[in-house]
């Protein structure tokens, strides 16, 4: 792999090389655990979930969920020893499915991490509006606070990669903290004087009748949507062989349990049969009203702020590092490729936060609702966006294997992981579609329940047209798709991945 300057470019000090060797395990751990936002899930997506679904699962299908995803790990970072690209999702599926369909996997990444990205603003700014309100008397409206974020976000997106890392290390440690210190208070004090183990039996999963087994899987994977980053930062990080399947587990693993503890609390502390009712009535309250001690339920409170913050700086460095990866090789402008001092790719940096203010921009002038509306609808068209890569990179990682046989990987990483987790995966989309309407909230019949899911439907068509165009018009770029930081070296690396058709 190839990470050398050109003469010209350390004349000038720009290239097209990310920082390697900056980010240890802890620094891309945190990158992942700020990407899935602990404490906007725990106090935002499960009180919704229970308010909204009235059902008493959510602990139990975050377990499930976490198994499943588990299982798609083994394939994926096996993949990821074998393929380095800060576009992911776009580099494996280039190695094994083509490099016409990782064009428009790209553009579906794009979109889902964007809109993540945009989303947390909807609630960024109206939590900051209440706040600001309550304690400083300020009644700026939500979009102001919206843009003053996304500024700071914009600033820091510039930095080196180190001060984002240091700083997503502080502030979700400090959330997962407090969000288990609520845990553990909900669960000392629980309704009725006991303990209900009753909503941890798997028969909560269909509690309801066949369907609540769907909504509560995809209620459960888009909460730990973010899981899948760690190769996102595989070209900057030290030693990423071990970095990245380390960092991926034990994510996963980490943030199943402080879901379901929280779940599992806020059912316990409410009880079963009135959860639903309180989470209605208190909303994010739910989580905070765990502990009795106001400086915890002050700082949770705070939390769910920084949370947001955290994971909007989160997604603005995925989103960057795939408009990175595609310009690298001449899919976009190769303007957004050029890096500085900082080894950072300004334009594709700045021309994120632009995308994100003009989103608010938008939504503030057409008046459309900030949470109800940014929020969870840009979260539920990220997780969407999401899922579907996952299923069909699970398939990538079996078409890969099977035409690269060799190295040390076991039957179970290389086909029957990848096959199951493509499987339950491609199960999970349609059950998102089909319930969209549900977890955007919306009445039944609204539009966006069908013009959200299709927006992943037109960029694929468009990068699949794009790709074609690329392999007739402009051979020279199209051999480079898919090869990372080895596209410079195009063609001799070309052997590494294996000409694509």
């Amino acid at each position: 792999m190839s990470r050398t300057r050109t003469p010209a470019a350390r004349r000038s000090g720009m290239s097209q090389a990310l920082a390697a060797d900056r980010l240890g395990v802890p620094s891309v751990l945190f990158f992942i655990l700020a990407s899935i936002a602990p404490m906007t899930v725990a106090a935002g997506v499960i009180p919704a979930a229970c308010a909204n679904t009235g059902l008493t699962g959510i602990p139990v299908a975050f377990g499930a969920v976490a198994v499943i995803l588990g299982v798609f790990s083994a394939g994926y970072v096996a993949m990821s020893r074998r393929i380095t690209n800060s576009g992911a999702f776009y580099g494996f599926i280039a190695a094994g499915l083509g490099k016409v369909p990782a064009v428009a996997a790209a553009l579906v990444a794009l979109i889902a991490y964007e809109s993540f990205q945009v989303a947390t603003y909807g609630a960024l700014g109206p939590s900051i509006q209440a706040e600001a309100a309550a304690h400083l008397h300020l009644r700026w409206p939500w979009w102001a606070w919206a843009v003053i974020m996304q500024s700071v976000v914009a600033g820091l997106g510039l930095a080196r990669v180190e001060v984002a890392a240091k700083i997503l290390a502080v502030l979700t440690t400090i959330e997962i903290a407090i969000t288990l210190t609520e845990t553990m208070s909900g669960l000392t004090s629980p309704a009725g004087g006991h303990i209900d183990l009753g909503t941890l039996s798997p028969a909560t999963l269909t509690s309801a009748g066949p369907g609540t087994l769907g909504v509560l899987a995809v209620i459960a994977g888009l909460a730990f949507t973010g899981f899948e980053q760690s190769p996102v930062l595989a070209e900057e990080a030290r030693n990423p062989r071990r970095t990245i399947a380390v960092a991926t587990f034990t994510a996963l693993a980490a943030i199943a349990v402080v879901y379901a503890a929280a779940a599992w609390a806020m059912e316990v502390h409410a009880g079963r049969t009135y959860v639903a009712a309180a989470a209605a009535a208190q909303g994010p309250g739910l989580l905070y009203n765990l502990s009795t001690a106001s400086a915890v339920a002050q700082s949770a409170q705070w939390l769910f702020i920084t949370s947001l913050f955290a994971a909007a700086l989160a997604y603005h460095n995925v989103t960057w590092r795939y408009m990175y990866a595609l310009s690298r090789e001449g899919v976009l402008p190769a303007a957004l490729s050029r890096t500085g001092r900082t080894s950072i790719p300004r334009a594709a940096s700045l021309t994120q936060s632009a995308s994100a203010l003009a989103v608010i921009a938008v939504f503030a002038a057409a008046r459309w609702p900030a949470m109800n509306g940014l929020f969870f609808g840009g979260s539920a068209e990220g997780g969407l966006g999401v899922m579907i890569l996952l299923a069909i990179t699970s398939a990538a990682v079996i078409r890969y294997f099977d035409r690269h046989p060799g190295g040390d990987e076991s039957t179970w990483a290389r086909l029957t992981a990848p096959a199951v987790s493509a499987l339950l995966l491609a199960g999970a989309v349609v059950l998102a579609i089909m319930h969209f309407g549900t977890l955007l909230g919306t009445a039944p019949g609204n539009p966006a329940a069908w013009l959200l899911p299709s927006a992943f439907g037109v960029a694929a068509a468009g990068g699949l047209c794009w790709g074609a165009v690329l392999r007739a018009r402009r051979p020279g770029v199209y051999r480079k798709i898919g090869l990372g930081p080895d596209a410079a070296t195009a063609p001799a690396a070309l052997t590494t991945l294996g000409a694509q058709p």
